[in-house]
């Protein structure tokens, strides 16, 4: 006989993500488009929290909405919890202390385990290099990390759609370019980059072209999630012995 402990709505979620509220397109290797992913994934939306609220206006005032999303999240049986913003950083260890389950709201988390693989300095590809900060560092524990940071700020349609939310709709093929842009110009402005790292959630799906381009091992979100899923649900393994 097999007793399974009741009390979820839903079950067998392995990833639960935070996620700003945000209309543009999400392609394939966004963590807010579930098909990306080879295990489940459920969304708490953070109404009224946007992409460039977060960036240029972050406030204590989010903290409260967060935390009551990721205790939501907790409840529905999730087995660790992400964000859709690498810049959710800022609030990673209020979050973990929130809730009972592993939390990894940031791909930044990833920048010492990039270090300590390479000792070489790290590449930070951000959304806005002028809008991380000190406080993103912290929370993501990667003080005292050599890192060298590029952002997208100053592209034309990543920025138009993304950083200032002018418009929903958006041209992929544009924003690759300018993606693949930004990383060769982190190389080339500090060559002795080991490896890079995504901050930004929007640019998994450019990772493969971005490793191709760059000739460097890449860390983004979905690098992270996967192994946290690993961590959080282990498997058997099969073989022969």
């Amino acid at each position: 006989m097999t007793i399974l402990p009741g009390g979820q709505n839903i079950c067998g979620i392995s990833i639960g993500v935070l996620s700003l509220e945000s209309y543009f397109p999400k392609p394939a290797g966004h963590i807010k488009n579930p098909s990306s992913l080879p295990f489940t994934m459920v969304y708490e939306i953070l109404h009224g929290i946007t992409v460039p609220e977060l960036l240029n206006n972050p406030s204590l005032d989010m903290l409260a909405p967060i935390l009551t999303a990721a205790k939501r999240l907790e409840a529905q049986g999730v087995r660790a919890i992400t964000g859709s913003c690498g810049f959710l950083a800022m609030f990673q260890r209020e979050i973990a202390e929130a809730v009972s389950i592993p939390v990894f709201v940031s791909s930044l988390i990833q920048v010492p385990l990039a270090y300590q693989m390479t000792r070489a300095t790290v590449g930070v590809l951000t959304a806005s290099a002028s809008s991380l900060t000190d406080k993103h560092i912290e929370g993501a524990g990667c003080t005292g990390i050599p890192i060298a940071v590029q952002g997208l700020e100053n592209t034309e349609e990543f920025a138009t759609v993304i950083l200032r939310n002018e418009r929903d709709s958006m041209d992929l093929s544009k924003v690759e370019a300018e993606v693949l842009r930004a990383g060769q110009a982190l190389i080339q402005n500090t060559p002795e980059i080991g490896a890079v790292v995504l901050e930004c959630t929007d640019l998994p799906p450019y990772a493969h072209r971005l490793q191709v381009e760059l000739k460097r091992p890449v860390f983004d979100l979905t690098t992270l999630a996967t192994m946290m899923h690993d961590v959080v649900i282990r498997q058997v393994y099969s073989g022969i012995q």
